[in-house]
């Protein structure tokens, strides 16, 4: 049977990962990993022109996957709102295998070059997350929802690179702390809009808001609120 194109793609991937930890996401480790797989050198550049990179957004789409499959499997008809995205981000954690494959990711994704490719591939993440578990926002909200949760979602990740507390019971107990933040947050924003003193202050804000609508694509770079499923 002749591979696809993905089926080549996910067989670099499994062989890059062998070397990523001792060269990263590096120029060396796409060589080694098509050694490797004994392919045509031509073929592989066809697959994956930035080499490395496109294995590095491949492996963080490969985790996406993942959590959506188990976002699939588990019962969150119980939790409050919060609960389910605090699950969906363990979810997407519990996902990795390879941990320093992450490490080597963020520092791939720091460098000016690339970090609009980091950004974009956390942003499609909580849109994802956002997606399962229903959310049917198409005003602001729908970018300040993702945008509020992209902070939540980095952040956690970088504490978890971190932690080495037994089950990462650690990294939840931040999450939860980051979640219970943006709460705080809200409820503030909402007593502002609902004080007569305070409002005039959020007027431009707000009119620019009520005049912003999702596009049709999703964008790459635009600014969440975990308030509400909505």
């Amino acid at each position: 049977m002749t591979a696809t194109y993905e089926d080549t793609k996910e067989q670099l991937l499994d062989a890059i990962l062998n070397h990523v930890p001792f060269d990263g996401w590096s120029e060396t480790s796409f060589r080694a990993a098509i050694a490797d797989c004994e392919l045509d050198a031509g073929l592989a550049r066809a697959i994956c022109p930035r080499g490395a990179v496109d294995l590095a957004l491949a492996f963080h789409a490969r985790g996406d996957a993942a959590m959506l499959e188990r976002l699939k499997s588990e019962d969150l008809s119980g939790l409050k709102f919060r609960d389910k995205i605090a699950a969906a981000i363990r979810f997407r954690l519990q996902a990795v295998a390879d941990k320093e494959a992450v490490r080597r990711g963020v520092t791939l994704f720091s460098l000016p070059i690339y970090a609009a490719d980091g950004a974009k591939a956390v942003w499609g993440t909580c849109d994802q997350i956002w997606t399962a578990l229903g959310d049917t926002s198409d005003d602001v909200n729908w970018y300040t929802k993702r945008a509020t949760l992209s902070g939540v979602y980095s952040s956690t990740l970088l504490y978890w690179l971190g932690d080495d507390s037994p089950d990462y019971q650690a990294t939840w107990e931040f999450l939860d702390r980051r979640i219970e933040g943006v709460m705080q947050f809200e409820k503030l924003k909402a007593q502002v809009n609902d004080n007569p003193l305070l409002k005039p202050f959020l007027a431009v804000p707000n009119w620019l808001a009520g005049h912003v609508r999702a596009p049709v694509k999703i964008p790459d770079d635009l600014p969440g609120s975990l308030s509400s499923g909505k």
